[in-house]
């Protein structure tokens, strides 16, 4: 599908979940990128995990800030709380959407479901409901809506790599539901008020700074403890794992190609972006290892099978991800290609100086 150039040079961009880790990432970048731009970064500062890690990360932005010619201004406050989106989006008329704030993680959800709902359900609906009413009065509104959704949409789907076309009703997550539930109120949001908007699976996203709650970022803190580390499914998972790096050029690359009108009038799209080659949780944990060691996080002589315990799939797990990504290569002319060696030797040398 041919898509239509959004500049972003002297533009607003609204940045939501700025302190997390694509969102933090995101805001750097385009510091970096642009000269006259004015992010406006959100975040509730929720203690899901370490705060200190999310204040790191927004240190990190108001440092590339100082020698930026651009504006980054950071705002701490809730999706959910309706009256503060409408205050925002008031006062900052963004150009640019990019809604990536939402309560992430697969297990979590399952024992802590309201949250996921205030978030990722009625803080992107009042996303929505702001990008739509940027409109009135005849102000040019938002001229495109990024947003991220998740592999997770995909479930226990046995059709793999998994594409965009692929029918994904049988989520097996309320996280995932949560997420599916995104990409279908966009699609009604610009179907009944025109508003383009396009919406992003990522991949099992890793690399510096990222989140603790993921897989090699919790095994890495384990290890250092010598801890047991669970690997689940006895090792036989895939997972398409995408470096940061990649995932915020393909991000940058969206954000500047808003969707034509498809064949049913509606100016939406949904991509995957991944790495487009699955990894085994076993070949992983190896490479993991090994780049702990290059990095002196762990003594070379570690007895990593000391320290691993195979056990079941767990509830909402699935046994593999794998990304299609041709349409993502077709329209932008991009596809991740960080290696899986390269980004974990990455992530293993920041681990050891943010825990010096």
């Amino acid at each position: 599908m041919l898509n239509k150039n959004v500049d972003l040079n002297k533009k607003t961009i609204l940045i939501t979940g700025a302190a997390g880790f694509i969102g933090a990432n995101l805001s750097k970048v385009l510091l970096e990128l642009y000269d006259k731009i004015r992010i406006i970064g959100i975040d509730s500062m929720n203690d899901y995990y370490d705060v200190a890690l999310k204040e790191y990360r927004l240190d990190k932005i108001r440092q590339e800030q100082k020698t930026a010619a651009s504006e980054f201004i950071f705002l701490k406050g809730n999706l959910a709380d309706k009256a503060f989106i409408d205050r925002i989006f008031k006062e900052y008329t963004p150009d640019i959407v990019v809604n990536l704030a939402a309560q992430a993680g697969v297990r979590y959800s399952i024992t802590n479901p309201d949250v996921y709902m205030e978030s990722n359900v009625i803080g992107f609906y009042n996303i929505l409901e702001a990008c739509r009413h940027s409109y009135d009065n005849g102000n040019k509104g938002v001229e495109h809506l990024v947003y991220a959704s998740s592999s997770s949409v995909y479930g226990s789907n046995r059709k793999i790599p998994y594409s965009t076309e692929d029918k994904v009703d049988n989520p097996v997550s309320l996280y995932a539901a949560t997420k599916k539930s995104n990409e279908l109120f966009a699609h009604a949001y610009s179907k009944l008020y025109d508003i383009p908007s396009t919406g992003l699976r990522f991949f099992t996203v890793y690399g510096p700074a990222g989140r603790p709650d993921m897989a090699y970022f919790g095994f890495t803190d384990k290890l250092v403890n010598n801890d047991t580390i669970k690997i689940f499914n006895y090792g036989n998972c895939k997972r398409d794992f995408t470096y940061i790096d990649d995932i915020v050029k393909g991000i940058v690359e969206v954000m500047q190609r808003s969707p034509q009108a498809n064949e049913d009038g509606v100016r939406y799209k949904v991509y995957n972006i991944g790495n487009n080659k699955p990894e085994n949780l076993l070949d992983f944990v190896e490479i993991l290892q090994e780049e702990l060691k290059a990095a002196d996080v762990l003594p070379e002589d570690y007895d990593f099978d000391q320290h691993k315990e195979l056990v079941g799939m767990q509830p909402g797990d699935v046994e593999v991800t794998y990304a299609d990504v041709s349409e993502l290569e077709r329209d932008f002319g991009f596809k991740p290609s960080t290696s899986l060696r390269d980004g974990l030797r990455k992530f293993a040398r920041w681990y050891r100086e943010y825990q010096a």
